[in-house]
């Protein structure tokens, strides 16, 4: 399973990569294979504005549903609209084609509350 070191993870299993005040989240490899074959993908419009742990979005898989949870407050600027067409991605390349949405943060303070990728893979008895 890979954890990415240059990203933050947040506990309930999004992960962050940080480029300036840009955010880009999505769901770590973990989720993806928690919840198996993604096939649909609910993801916020541009210019929404959402506090951390607020739910942005869903993804279901072929026997579940799951609520996304923002890592951390800021406004969408883009979504990953290829996911919408082929949420599949998610499962075969969570951390790269598979991106969900990029934000613009509006409480950089709140980086401090996100785990590195030992802490996250502690969390997740890896």
């Amino acid at each position: 399973m890979n954890f990415p070191e240059n990203l933050l993870y947040s506990k309930e299993h999004t992960w962050l990569g940080i480029d300036g005040q840009t955010g880009t989240i999505g769901i770590t490899e973990f989720a993806q294979s928690e919840l198996g074959e993604i096939v649909y993908v609910e993801l916020p419009n541009v210019g929404q504005s959402f506090k951390a742990d607020e739910i942005f979005g869903s993804v279901e898989a072929v026997k579940t549903t799951s609520d996304l949870f923002m890592p951390l407050s800021g406004k969408v600027t883009v979504k990953n609209d290829a996911l919408i067409k082929n949420p599949a991605l998610i499962n075969s390349d969570p951390f790269e084609a598979a991106w969900m949405i990029k934000i613009e943060l509006t409480d950089p303070s709140e980086i401090d509350q996100l785990l590195n990728a030992d802490s996250y893979k502690s969390i997740v008895g890896v």
